[in-house]
């Protein structure tokens, strides 16, 4: 009796990842896993899971589909880890339901916006050694920021060393626009690569024409048939 009990008090289909806690908040599943040494996301995450916490661990990046299957996910924390990658993907399948997002404390120096944009997520973050670039520029004037940590967001290099230990925010208010940078490199490059083909064609056209001339003089200035000849040709 007291084994038939103990399976009916078992979760059936929602098991929990051996180095962390399954509770519940308010009715919704919450899985913690703060500070248990993990160096990447745990694998068998219970797919009712809707609060995660993943903070003050050794995760060093967030692969494809990371999430995909956490389908009622609402909120995760993956602050202060050592996060330097962050795939495109990353949080495909959980894109919309996504209710905060934390990223603050890591490694991170750039992110793909696709990865970013694609969420309705209030995002925190601060406190990374962000390259300051256009992506990242994108995603500050796009996302869904957490407010209270925008100013946190430190551009710990750049194009230009007198942005560098700045606020990415007062960058860009003092005028700054990284995008443009980018885009007078792409217009440079589309000239340098149209005035290369230009010169080709009229390198192509001088020849073609000497060529001719060429032959031109060479048919004129050929001797014609001797006298002799034409006699007895007459």
């Amino acid at each position: 009796q007291a084994f038939f009990c103990l399976l009916l008090c078992i979760p059936w289909g929602s098991s929990c990842p051996p180095s962390c806690q399954c509770t519940e908040r308010a009715g919704a599943k919450a899985v913690l896993c703060s500070s248990r040494h993990l160096e990447e996301i745990p694998k068998d995450i219970p797919r009712d899971v809707v609060f995660l916490k993943l903070d003050a661990n050794s995760i060093t990046r967030i692969p494809s589909n990371a999430f995909r299957h956490l389908s009622h996910l609402e909120e995760i924390d993956l602050s202060r880890n050592a996060i330097e990658k962050i795939d495109r993907a990353a949080f495909r399948g959980v894109a919309a339901g996504l209710r905060s997002l934390d990223l603050s404390g890591n490694r991170i120096r750039s992110i793909p916006k696709e990865a970013l944009l694609a969420l309705k997520a209030k995002l925190r973050l601060a406190n990374n050694p962000w390259h300051c670039e256009c992506a990242l520029q994108e995603v500050l004037w796009e996302a869904r920021l957490d407010l209270d940590s925008v100013r946190d967001i430190t551009c710990h290099t750049a194009p230009r060393q007198e942005y560098v230990g700045k606020p990415l925010l007062q960058v860009l208010d003092a005028g700054a626009n990284f995008c443009s940078v980018r885009q007078r490199t792409t217009d440079v490059a589309m000239f340098v690569t149209m005035f290369g083909w230009f010169a080709m064609v009229v390198v192509y056209v001088v020849c073609y024409v000497r060529h001719n001339r060429e032959d031109s003089c060479g048919h004129r200035d050929r001797p014609g048939p001797l006298p002799s000849a034409q006699a007895h040709a007459g």
